[in-house]
Formats: structure tokens, sequence, C-alpha cells
């Protein structure tokens, strides 16, 4: 099965443990497609928006459309992003834009590099 970066797949979240996202639910596959050689992608998932997520910088507004094909306006969540088995990807439902993709990798750095802490706008 060919999962690629850029590609939203339903993907089986559970078990989940504490605070970790759950449920089986819609994410962006964000690696490199050359990266690794195991059958593991690095994903960013996908829950429903709210507006109070507009003050939390590690979440992405993303609105439904044909070629996403999300069903309602949702968040991506940079916060919670994985390394998940192929095994847990059950449907590609979707893509999103190469500018969505760097985005979301912009996000992402910032989430993990110290000196952005105060400024993740």
């Amino acid at each position: 099965m060919s999962i690629n970066q850029g590609e939203i797949w339903l993907v089986e979240f559970f078990p989940n443990v504490g605070q970790e996202i759950s449920k089986t639910r819609p994410a962006v596959v964000v690696n490199d497609d050359k990266a690794g050689k195991l059958n593991l992608r690095t994903i960013v998932p996908i829950t429903d928006w709210k507006d109070n997520y507009r003050y939390f910088p590690w979440m992405i507004e993303i609105n439904p459309d044909e070629i996403n094909n999300l069903t309602k306006t949702s968040a991506i969540d940079c916060f919670q992003v994985k390394n998940y088995s192929t095994v847990r990807f059950k449907k590609q439902i979707g893509t999103v834009s190469s500018d969505l993709i760097f985005k979301i990798h912009q996000t992402i750095t910032k989430t993990l590099n110290s000196r952005y802490s105060l400024s993740l706008n």
C-alpha cells in the first residue's frame, strides 16, 4: 500500500493513553516519501474545529473541499505529531496542498523549538 506525504487517511488512533487523540479519524501524512524503511508514517491528526482553537498556535484550521474530502471545518493538530504503523491506515479520503504541508511542517518545528515557544504565530 502506497501512503504518501500530503494524503489524508482515516487512521485508527486507539488504544490511546491519557489525553492522546482517540478514535478512527482523519490524519495528514507529513513525512517525506523517501524517509525510513519501516512501514511507519509520520502523521498529524485532524479533529473537529472549535472556536477557541484560534488561540492555539499549533492548530491549523482546514475547511472542507473536493480535494481534502473532509465533511466539516476541522483542525490539524500539529502538537500531536505521531509515527504510526501503516496497519492503522484504513482508507485514503483526500489530499492537501504542498503549501499546507509546508505550513504544517513550520508549525511542528515551532512546537519543538524552544526559541519559538513564546511566538507561535
